[in-house]
């Protein structure tokens, strides 16, 4: 399989290992949950999380690894006008000489190839990070142009997988005038991948909605079991004639009918779609008409029907068209629009329209009570989306968004409240979606730059890192108020038991007299502590793992 190397790709392949693993802060939550309980963070929310999306990405791999049912991002298309904001700290020598003052006053051009590589060296981890957090049963929607559309489809093909490569979605987003090379550049490209293709029947649903159910206008006493239905003619042209297909089929007055309204067998091309024994069985069960039809040379016409829920053989179907990945109805001007809208003045350049992001969430199966993240979520459209598909459908979906820039609470954080709430006065007044949001600021990270632990962040956050970081599960709470019982367990998963036995203020040691409050069963005890007083071989005996605090803590 062809790969892309770069100046710098060294660095990044595993720089997300190297990131550190951040704490979310609670800063409020917004809406009908609206409450100020304890700061924990919670699976049954939607969150807006401010901070850099790498980092906070990491933060929620706890809760979310391979949970995500929908992932949308609208990353930095690197035309070489756009100001450069993710800078990486990434010990290498090239890429720090790279993002180092990158954007300075003497600007970039579009010939100044570098870019690509700083651009390629910021998405790299970033999408490693997306891919640990897709289910197996979902997918991933990454808007681009033509300026990284061609490195972006290498990338993702290394690192989701080129058999999970599901399609290019080819937006229309504008009408366009011509740019100075005379061509009007009115495109731009989704690539679309799934997180494992052995589950591609399970991810993508049947395009119900657009089919042409305004068509299915009749209805007869078969209506109940096979639905309504629209008439269609009899009549094949073809430049293949066959005799087994010519035949008579008499009018209800006793007069003969032929193909394409004649009044006798002509070898022009015109044929029955069926043949006289399935046309006997039409007529016996309904699904053949014969009807007047003054235009018709022998005045009548032979209809045959279609109906909505069985075929032409009466077996039970779906009625469907494949979702389309050339988008035509859907402009960026509505986004703007929309924009002006919610806001009543310009806000924001580059909003994607929600119904973009609409067609994309509804390509996938059984997404009502699933989880859509975007993480460079810039307005905030992905929110407003689900939103409003919860309000159409009942849906329960939840949303994250990351946003780094100031504007997360500003704009992107504000859109989401106003859609919540409604916006708008008089006639232009819109209704609320209803929902709610918690707001989070990207906190401390759990380990010290000298490796040990860092307290501030709290027993509980600890608990949780240590657990994820040993079942890659999320940390089912123990407690109200704590992760973490009296004993110190937290857990138990696959017949081993979960000890971190931690004092932010004494040392604390592994011993008989600690084994003695153990009262869980378990094949196998990991505990973790600063010290031990038991030898190996009782360690052994008695099945116990112990692993000192910090030292043989794992770094996700």
């Amino acid at each position: 399989m062809p790969t892309l190397n770069w100046i710098g790709k060294d660095a990044v392949v595993n720089h997300h290992q190297d990131v550190p693993f951040r704490t979310l802060n609670k800063k409020y939550t917004f809406g009908d949950d609206s409450t100020d309980a304890v700061n924990h963070v919670s699976m049954d929310e939607n969150k807006i999380i401010h901070g850099d999306n790498l980092e906070a990405l990491k933060a929620i791999l706890p809760e979310y690894e391979g949970r995500v049912k929908c992932i949308y991002i609208d990353p930095p298309y690197n035309t070489g006008n756009e100001k450069w904001v993710y800078n990486d700290n990434v010990n290498s020598p090239q890429i720090q000489k790279w993002l180092h003052d990158v954007y300075h006053d003497s600007g970039i051009t579009v010939d100044d190839l570098s870019r690509h590589d700083k651009w390629l060296c910021m998405m790299y981890p970033r999408l490693v990070l997306l891919k640990k957090l897709l289910a197996d049963d979902g997918a991933i929607f990454i808007s681009i142009d033509d300026n990284e559309q061609a490195n972006l489809k290498l990338i993702c093909d290394e690192i989701f997988g080129k058999n999970n490569f599901v399609a290019q979605f080819i937006w229309q987003k504008k009408t366009g005038a011509a740019d100075p090379k005379g061509i009007a550049t009115i495109t731009e490209y989704i690539l679309c991948y799934c997180g494992n293709n052995l589950h591609l029947n399970k991810i993508f649903t049947k395009n119900y909605e657009a089919f042409d159910i305004k068509r299915y206008r009749y209805s007869d006493e078969y209506v109940n079991e096979r639905g309504p239905f629209y008439y269609d003619s009899l009549d094949r042209g073809s430049i293949r004639y066959s005799d087994s297909l010519n035949y008579e089929i008499f009018s209800p007055d006793g007069n003969p009918i032929y193909p394409n309204g004649r009044k006798t067998f002509v070898n022009d091309g015109w044929t029955w779609k069926w043949s006289k024994e399935k046309v006997q069985w039409g007529i016996d069960n309904g699904y053949i008409s014969i009807v007047k039809n003054p235009k018709s040379n022998n005045g009548w016409s032979v209809k045959y029907k279609i109906y909505l829920n069985v075929d032409n053989e009466g077996k039970k179907i779906d009625k469907s068209i494949p979702f389309k990945n050339l988008i035509t109805n859907v402009m960026n001007a509505d986004a703007s629009a929309l924009m002006k809208d919610i806001f009543q003045t310009k806000v924001f350049e580059y909003a994607k329209p929600i119904e973009l992001i609409e067609y994309f969430i509804l390509c996938l199966k059984e997404t009502k009570d699933s989880i859509i993240l975007d993480s460079f979520a810039g307005s905030g459209t992905t929110a407003h989306a689900v939103l409003n598909l919860n309000k159409q459908d009942g849906g329960n979906r939840k949303f994250i968004l990351v946003e780094m820039q100031d504007y997360a609470e500003s704009i992107t954080a504000e859109r989401v409240r106003r859609v919540i709430k409604g916006y708008g006065e008089g006639k232009n007044a819109k209704e609320g979606t209803g929902g709610s949001f918690t707001f989070y600021e990207l906190g401390e990270p759990i380990f010290k730059e000298d490796g040990y632990l860092n307290e501030n962040v709290g027993t509980d956050r600890l608990c949780e890192y240590i657990w994820y970081s040993e079942t890659r599960k999320p940390y089912i709470r123990q407690t109200d108020d704590s992760l973490v019982t009296k004993d110190y367990q937290l857990g138990t998963n696959n017949d081993t038991a979960y000890y971190f036995y931690y004092e932010p203020d004494k040392v604390t040691t592994l011993d008989k007299a600690f084994l003695n409050t153990i009262t869980v069963k378990a094949d196998m005890y990991v505990i973790y502590a600063d010290n031990c007083l038991l030898n190996d071989e009782f360690m052994q005996l008695n099945k116990i793992k112990f692993k000192k605090i910090p030292r043989d803590i794992k770094k996700i």
